[in-house]
């Protein structure tokens, strides 16, 4: 008997006219590691910033670009590249695009394809934060969404234009992830599991001014936080201070110190996941004075009596029955990592352990990439390359959703 094979699946990507374009040539190539066929229209704009022999090269396939061309238009017409995919994506989707799709303009291959489409459309904004927040961008944005049409994106930070606001593009793992969610059905891996995830340092006060603290940015346990949302979780983000926009989403607490923190975290229990990717002040000052602290005349030296801050990872993984059924935390190291996150693993009680070199020569803390060691409670261990933190995110939601799937099946079974 012969087995039937699985229908490769298809998307759509129309790629708008923007400095975001090159974001595209990432995601095409994580969707062909997928083996996720990719075709693409690329727009008079998308040729400013993006060759059609780029997006070609990462796809496989050739770049649909002309209206009125008739090869194309014998051999692969507009009304064919828009209904055998099973899912459009517009990415960068403009201001202009999204004017055009809400009011149906047809008047070049893509808005015109957009128009005879009968799938699934996922589309990811990105443009100046004036343009985004204006009347008009928000009426349009309404009724695509009133159309059915999704939306990933826009993100908070710097904008290439030099200003600051949304209007950033979603980054290729959050757009990866919605892309995953709909092909399969609109439903992401993660889809009615709860999980809480620390993120960024803690301050820790000593007066009015001054607070103990470390260098960590937030971006991993951020990136953490809306790939599992991306994923289709219901996410409480609990971050300490960081200069980073709240992951869309996600339902974020801002703390200050380490106390906060663990009070935020107990108040969003029952949790499904937990992943403590925080870098939680150990110490913090025994007492907290009122005015500042002053130096004295003769220049004498200043005793601090420090007092230990609480475990919240020992905590959530000895919490009983509301312990999360997956619990996650991080080492950060500067030495040895190896023993110091097996020492760390075994104290904590914790499912995982996520090591890494934090020592600033690797430029972890506070850089846009990360290397882990994946330490398990059984004995194993895996070595992850360098990625970037977002696609770290990525990689390891998978892993929890394989890791939950397994459980799930599992006690089915032994039921």
């Amino acid at each position: 008997m012969t087995t039937p094979t699985v229908r490769q699946r298809r998307v759509l990507l129309v790629v708008g006219g923007g400095i975001a374009a090159y974001k595209t040539l990432e995601v095409v190539r994580r969707l062909r590691e997928r083996d996720i066929a990719v075709r693409a229209i690329l727009t008079r704009g998308g040729r400013e910033f993006v060759t059609p022999l780029s997006l070609a090269s990462l796809a496989g396939d050739k770049v649909y670009d002309e209206l009125f061309s008739l090869t194309d238009e014998a051999e692969m017409g507009h009304i064919r590249l828009s209904r055998e995919a099973d899912l459009v994506v517009v990415a960068p989707a403009t201001a202009d695009l999204m004017a055009k799709m809400a009011h149906g303009h047809a008047d070049d291959l893509a808005t015109t394809a957009l128009l005879a489409t009968d799938k699934p459309v996922l589309i990811a904004p990105a443009m100046n934060p004036v343009m985004w927040e204006h009347a008009a961008t928000r009426r349009n944005v309404a009724q695509l969404r009133a159309d059915g049409i999704a939306v990933v994106g826009p993100e908070g930070g710097d904008m290439a234009c030099g200003e600051v606001g949304t209007g950033r593009m979603a980054e290729p793992a959050a757009i990866l992830a919605a892309v995953l969610a709909r092909l399969d059905g609109g439903v992401g891996r993660l889809a009615g599991r709860r999980a809480v995830v620390t993120s960024g340092p803690t301050h820790e006060p000593l007066d009015p001014v001054r607070f103990l603290a470390n260098r960590s940015s937030g971006r991993q346990g951020h990136a953490i936080a809306e790939a599992l949302a991306c994923a289709g979780a219901e996410v409480t983000l609990v971050t300490g201070p960081v200069a980073l926009a709240p992951p869309a989403g996600v339902a974020t607490v801002e703390v200050e110190s380490a106390r906060e923190m663990a009070d935020a975290v107990d108040a969003a229990l029952p949790a499904d996941i937990a992943v403590c990717a925080a870098a939680v002040a150990d110490w913090r000052p025994a007492e907290v004075r009122d005015a500042k602290l002053k130096k004295s005349d003769d220049g004498s030296a200043l005793t601090v009596a420090l007092t230990a801050n609480p475990d919240i990872l020992k905590t959530l993984a000895q919490a009983g029955p509301r312990r999360p059924r997956l619990v996650v935390g991080f080492a950060a190291e500067t030495e040895d990592v190896e023993r110091h996150a097996r020492a760390k693993l075994a104290k904590k009680g914790c499912d995982w352990l996520l090591a890494n070199d934090v020592s600033p020569a690797t430029g972890t803390f506070g850089g846009a990439r990360n290397r882990v060691v994946l330490f398990e409670r059984d004995g194993g261990a895996e070595r992850w390359p360098e990625l970037a933190k977002t696609e770290l995110a990525e990689r390891l939601v998978a892993r929890i959703a394989d890791a939950l799937e397994a459980d799930t099946t599992a006690a089915v079974g032994a039921g």
